[in-house]
Order: C-alpha cells, then structure tokens, then sequence
C-alpha cells in the first residue's frame, strides 16, 4: 500500500512542480467549482493522507528531545508540546489547499470529476486498496522476467561470438604459419 502511496505523492509533487514552472503567479484564475473538484479527486486518492503523521511525529519526536535535554521537565514539556501541536493543526488546511490548486492547474474541472468519480466508486477504491498488492506482483514478475532477457541476451551474444571467433581461429592461425614459414625460409636463405 506504501508503493501506491508513494506513487500518488510522486505524482503530486510532479503536478506541483510542473506548475510552479510553467504558469506565472496568478496566471491562471481557478473558479470555486474548479477548486471543489480538485478537493473531492485529492479527497478520492487520497493524495494527502500520508501527511497526516507530520504534527504528531514532529510533537513527539520534539518531546524525546527536549525530555532527554531536560528529563525533570517532562510534564512542562508534554503540555507544552501538546499545546502547540494543536495550534498548529489548523495548518492541515494550508496543505489540502495547496494540493487542491496544483491538481486544479494540471487538470481541468471535468478531469477531476471523473477522477474523484472514478475512486469513489468501488472499481475505484478496489485499485486503491488492491493496486500496490498488483504492483508488488508486476515488479516481482518484472524482475524474473528481466533477469530472463538479460541471461538469454548473454547466452545469445556469447554463443555467437564464439562461433565467429572459433570461424576465424583456423584461418589466422595457418596465415600465422604461413607467414612465419615464409619468414623461416627467408631466415634460412639469407644465412
């Protein structure tokens, strides 16, 4: 399911780059219904659940540290953490957004629908849930087959050049005596 995952964010960060380069700031005016689309297909992929875990991670990864640099604070720090993580969450909302704009600039209003449709229904959230088991699948197949073509292309190669090579070891090998006979015998009549 990570595969899957990864793959939607690769292609988000795609789209966001891709934007980022070719459309000038505030080139592109993005009706609400536009916009709406754009949150219900990234809502359907779930393009930004995978960032769900940033706060909390961050809180807790902020507490071991500051608990291990001050171990007598611990309580000051958990509520302290915790209090702020909260005032933070509201920020969840930055990302939805800005997911939803880069979705909006690469593809139209019509596209999203039928993206956010397309998961919504039940072939949709079949791929979801069962695409990075297939996936899993095709590289694995992908792999032995990989391996195949890359025994069989050797095997192929190597046969036939030996079979050239062996073609022309007799031919060298008597001009080789002959030249070194020709050369012997030019050896011997000189002397």
């Amino acid at each position: 399911m990570n595969m899957a995952k990864n793959v939607r964010h690769i292609a988000l960060a795609a789209a966001m780059a891709l934007t980022a380069f070719t459309l000038p700031a505030g080139a592109q005016e993005i009706s609400d219904t536009h916009l709406r689309a754009a949150r219900q297909a990234i809502t359907a992929i779930n393009a930004t659940e995978n960032f769900d875990n940033v706060l909390p991670q961050a809180a807790q990864a902020l507490k071991s540290e500051l608990i291990q640099q001050s171990p007598n604070l611990v309580d000051l720090i958990n509520a302290t953490v915790d209090e702020k993580a909260l005032e933070l969450a509201s920020r969840r909302a930055d990302l939805e957004r800005e997911a939803a704009l880069a979705y909006a600039r690469v593809f139209s209003e019509e596209d999203l629908n039928n993206i956010a449709n397309f998961y919504n229904s039940e072939t949709g959230k079949k791929l979801l849930a069962d695409g990075p088991i297939v996936t899993r699948e095709v590289l694995s197949a992908a792999e032995i087959w990989r391996r195949g073509i890359v025994r069989d292309l050797t095997q192929s190669v190597t046969e036939q050049i030996e079979a050239a090579a062996n073609a022309q070891a007799p031919a060298s090998e008597s001009n080789g005596t002959g030249e070194a006979g020709n050369a012997g015998d030019s050896n011997a009549t000189g002397q």
